[in-house]
């Protein structure tokens, strides 16, 4: 590497920066000084007013309030009042996205509402053979339960698949090894062609570019709040039921907090109008308002600006590996192309756990996934040109 490499790609930082419209967003998140924190598809950053918020929930909501917070602070509405402010974020109307529970327990509702809203006769889930783990254990169990056969299938070709004995469809808007962006608006389409109704994983999409739940006329669609959401960790996840389903939606875990009338306390269940009628269990207070204070990091943001500051920081990243790292020791697997990149780059080495250590040793916080894949991923509301750079050249240094 030459010194007028390295002095263009660090100007180029510099310049990117300095132009950057969302570059004084970092400021409403609290990052130690000195790191290069590219792991937020797994964990987002703390938002700087979450502390503060969590404080009054703590001393005064509970420990002042007690029980009298359930109406006088909002705990009771919580799960739908945060559902509407994701809702923009994933292109959805109000009333259709609920927070509450896990984003396993809310793909396993889901998955069986769906079936339960197939057609009759249909035979088949189809769902995404390079899914998260989890999500292919809680279809094969929905499957079960319902009395479909789960049927792996590639997102890249699963259109193919899609036929008159498909009931439901399950695939992830971003794989989470290779950073692969499918089509959503194809897919869907394609599925409701077939006749099936459609769930949507958004996990390492959502927060990083636009979904169009609304647009797009999804079905159902599951997503967690941890990553570049910020939400915090394990803070609750979240369900998105279309308005046109939420009638006939029939839950497998009817619960008291989804009932119309929760405090009758009647032994026959009814279920709620509307999206409360997702809801299972009393809602995780304290990481659920901690998770309403960190969307206070989205207010006046752009989702489509977050996605085009996405490409330019994840193109200049691959342009920063390529000049600093010597050719033949990292294979790029995550797309090129803009329509089919998510928000991380997925670089494939031999000892990539022991490469992504000394990165981290070094300042620079990615992850690793095995066997050989290290991931970076970029969250444009914290990270910046400068940190791309660095990232890569430091990555450089280690391979000599």
């Amino acid at each position: 590497m030459s010194d007028a490499i390295l002095r263009d790609l660090q100007a180029r930082a510099a310049r990117l920066d300095a132009e950057d419209p969302l570059g004084k967003l970092r400021e409403r998140f609290t990052l130690p000084d000195g790191l290069v924190y590219l792991d937020g598809n797994s964990l987002g950053a703390l938002p700087a007013g979450v502390p503060g918020a969590v404080a009054d929930v703590v001393h005064r909501q509970w420990g002042e309030l007690l029980i009298r917070s359930w109406d006088e602070s909002g705990w009771w509405t919580a799960p739908e009042r945060i559902g509407d402010r994701i809702a923009p974020l994933v292109g959805a109307a109000p009333g259709q996205v609920t927070v509450g529970d896990s984003t396993s327990v809310n793909l396993f509702k889901a998955l069986v509402g769906a079936a339960r809203l197939a057609a009759p006769g249909r035979t088949r889930m189809l769902v995404d053979a390079t899914t998260f783990p989890t999500d292919g254990y809680i279809a094969a169990s929905a499957a079960r339960m319902t009395g479909l056969e789960p049927v792996p299938v590639d997102p890249s070709d699963a259109a193919e698949a899609f036929g008159s004995d498909t009931a439901v469809v399950l695939l992830n808007h971003v794989d989470y090894r290779t950073g692969r962006l499918h089509d959503l608006p194809a897919l869907t389409a394609a599925a409701h062609a077939a006749g099936a109704l459609i769930v949507w994983d958004l996990c390492h999409s959502a927060g990083a570019l636009p979904v169009g739940l609304d647009a797009h006329a999804v079905d159902l669609a599951v997503g967690c709040t941890y990553k570049y959401l910020n939400g915090g960790p394990g803070s609750p996840a979240y369900l998105y039921v279309a308005q046109r389903h939420q009638a006939a939606f029939d839950s497998p875990l009817p619960g008291w907090n989804s009932h119309a009338e929760p405090f009758a306390m009647t032994p026959e269940y009814t279920p709620a109008q509307g999206a409360a009628r997702v809801r299972v269990g009393t809602p995780d207070i304290l990481s659920m308002l901690a998770l309403e204070a960190s969307l206070d990091a989205w207010e006046g943001v752009d989702v489509e600006a977050v996605r085009a500051k996405s490409l330019a920081l994840t193109d200049f990243f691959l342009d920063c590996v390529a000049a600093y790292v010597p050719p033949g020791l990292v294979e790029v697997v995550t797309p090129e192309e803009h329509a089919h990149r998510g928000s991380q780059v997925s670089l494939r080495t031999a000892g990539a756990r022991e490469v992504m250590a000394e990165l981290i040793s070094r300042g620079i916080v990615g992850d690793f996934r095995a066997p050989d894949v290290l991931r970076f991923g970029f969250t444009p509301l914290y990270v910046g040109f400068a940190d791309a750079e660095r990232a890569a050249r430091t990555l450089g240094h280690i391979f000599g």
